[in-house]
């Protein structure tokens, strides 16, 4: 089994409520919830990832780019 190397965002603080994401060698990027790291995971594209950040980044109101 590959272990990922698993990151959380600078945001987070101490605790259960963080998600950690994961590139794995193929390229697909993995996100779990860090209160349970082996629960359910995530599988996306880098691409869909990438919209994902994009969009949680835009103001409230904005239209998409």
């Amino acid at each position: 089994m590959l272990t990922l190397n698993w990151q959380t965002s600078s945001y987070c603080q101490e605790g259960d409520a963080c998600v950690n994401v994961a590139r794995t060698a193929s390229g697909t990027v993995e996100l779990t919830e860090s209160g349970d790291p082996t629960g359910a995971i995530v599988s996306t594209t880098p691409e869909a990832f990438s919209a994902l950040i994009r969009a949680t980044k835009r103001p409230a109101g904005a239209e998409p780019a």
